[in-house]
């Protein structure tokens, strides 16, 4: 598998542009505070705004974590992702 590194070289994207979205799904796996605890380790957010995230994940299937520098949103997914939550890194246009 590439490294995210070795991904960008492939691509046109400027990665030191705010134009990128952390997104985080909904499983049935994790427990509400675990989520929560996780999106706050990974991004600072105090604990009402990661269970906020945490709870638009779970009633919208999907949730918003973070809008960035690609480089940024990778490092909160590489977190959340530690323990196996699913996620995504969308291009904003």
């Amino acid at each position: 598998m590439l490294e995210p590194e070795e991904l960008l070289e492939t691509t046109d994207i400027d990665i030191g542009t705010e134009g990128f979205t952390l997104i985080l799904f909904n499983d049935s796996y994790h427990d509400f505070e675990e989520v929560t605890n996780q999106v706050m380790k990974a991004t600072g957010y105090n604990y009402e705004r990661a269970e906020a995230i945490t709870m638009e994940a779970h009633n919208k299937g999907r949730a918003e974590v973070m809008k960035g520098e690609l480089k940024k949103c990778l490092q909160a997914q590489a977190i959340l992702e530690e323990i196996n939550l699913k996620t995504s890194i969308e291009v904003n246009v």
